[in-house]
């Protein structure tokens, strides 16, 4: 059974920063990426990043492009997303996510509990 848990969360003011980790475990779990969602109050759960564990390679989406930045240790199979000048737009709960073997659809297909990330103007 693969359990993502995050930390990080906070209120922070607009133009501040913080940084959220998550941190996946399970038996003989094989990792092909993490990422970050979020889902604001009232509002579609939507993107945020995504980082591949095999390279490395980065994902964002448009709104967080630039102030986010997305990193992972794969020695403790933890990912980073470092939030660099917020917005109060940025207000939401962030969901931790994973994609682990066995995959049979697009996507994700584990979830974290989420942290509240709060930006006040």
């Amino acid at each position: 059974q693969v359990q993502l848990v995050e930390s990080g969360g906070g209120l922070v003011e607009t133009g501040g920063s913080l940084r959220l980790s998550c941190a996946a475990s399970g038996d003989n779990m094989i990792l092909y990426s993490m990422g970050w969602f979020r889902q604001a109050p009232g509002k579609e759960r939507e993107f945020v990043a995504r980082i591949n564990w095999d390279g490395g390679v980065t994902f964002f989406a448009d709104s967080v492009e630039g102030r986010f930045s997305i990193s992972r240790d794969s020695a403790s199979n933890t990912v980073f997303l470092q939030m660099d000048s917020l917005k109060p737009e940025d207000t939401a709960v962030y969901l931790c996510t994973a994609r682990v073997a066995p995959v049979n659809s697009p996507g994700p297909n584990r979830w974290g509990q989420g942290t509240q990330v709060t930006v006040s103007s």
